[in-house]
């Protein structure tokens, strides 16, 4: 199965929110689209789905219009999905319907969806004596139990194809690590699936090949290790126990940062790492790390869209894991 994107574009009046946006999955595995806020991720995604007419381009599977009609899709959207207040049982039958899905078929997997997800009680509670039963509704759970019933929802129909569109956000370190590995357990399945993030652990965990977005242009594209092999091993660490700066000085080499850990360099090339290792060692310098490598996903993105973005750091703010639902 080949998916493809060809030279995708779109127009909000004046703006051009998606410019001439390409890029192929030849074979299962997760493709990245990545950008800060407005960089025209979602709106790409939903230019593929058929939710946003295009100006311009195609979507196709295997030479054919991809149709969701006719492909069976999980789609994870970044905003909230959820009717709020309706029950979040009849929520998932109603999807799972929309799928094709009988009612028993639909029970089975949402049972299996609610103990992997760990948000059974939510969708079974407890039948209480003497007291009328209230179905749990969307909008008395926490966001991050939000989330995982949108996840649910998106994984039901078992679809072969996935798109994940900033899965990760606003959950906790806990749910963080849950999400994760449900996502590697559908690699591991062989799916198709397109994840967008400006998280960039979470791409380099997941993702062989990727598509940076600034300003709804493609401004880096391919497999991220040959990427990252284009622009050498430049980036050096060094700390030492002695004073170490006027060595550095003296050789030339570009300081990014110096810090108490230690401090991190430029080099132009290795054989420029090399020289300074051997100053290093030629003045008898206790070297207690010595580290040359490629660029991050996150250097090369920061210097691909000019440096104004928004903060990249996973949301590590602890929500409430549950929230009671009144009786």
């Amino acid at each position: 199965m080949a998916f493809e994107v060809k030279h995708l574009q779109k127009k909000f009046g004046e703006k051009q929110a998606v410019e001439d946006l390409s890029f192929e999955l030849r074979e299962p595995g997760v493709y990245a689209l990545l950008g800060t806020n407005g960089a025209g991720k979602s709106t790409s995604i939903r230019m593929m789905l058929g939710i946003l007419s295009r100006d311009h381009g195609e979507v196709l599977l295997n030479g054919e219009d991809f149709d969701t009609r006719k492909v069976n899709v999980g789609y994870l959207a970044e905003e909230r999905g959820l009717y709020p207040k309706y029950p979040i049982m009849d929520q998932l039958l109603y999807f799972a319907s929309l799928k094709g899905l009988s009612t028993d078929t639909a029970m089975e997997r949402i049972k299996y969806w609610g103990e992997r997800l760990q948000v059974t009680e939510y969708l079974f509670p407890e039948r209480k004596k003497g007291k009328k039963f209230k179905p749990t509704l969307a909008d008395q759970l926490s966001k991050g139990n939000q989330q995982k019933i949108q996840l649910m929802a998106a994984l039901i129909s078992e679809p072969e194809f996935l798109i994940l569109d900033e899965p990760l956000s606003g959950l906790d370190p806990v749910n963080t690590d849950l999400f994760k590995s449900v996502i590697h357990e559908e690699i591991d399945k062989k799916k198709y699936i397109i994840m967008s993030s400006h998280q960039m652990p979470v791409i380099e965990e997941f993702c062989e090949d990727i598509t940076i977005l600034n300003r709804g242009k493609a401004v880096v594209h391919g497999n991220l290790n040959e990427i990252k092999k284009s622009y050498g091993r430049v980036n050096l660490f060094v700390k030492c126990d002695e004073e170490i700066s006027d060595t550095i000085s003296a050789l030339g080499i570009k300081v990014v940062n110096d810090t108490p850990a230690g401090i991190q360099l430029r080099v132009n090339d290795e054989s420029e790492a090399r020289n300074l290792l051997k100053q290093l060692t030629d003045t008898n310098k206790t070297i207690v790390r010595f580290e040359l490598r490629e660029p991050s996903l996150h250097e090369i993105f920061i210097e691909s869209v000019g440096g104004a973005v928004e903060d990249n750091t996973p949301d590590t703010s602890v929500e409430p894991m549950e929230e009671v639902v009144s009786e």
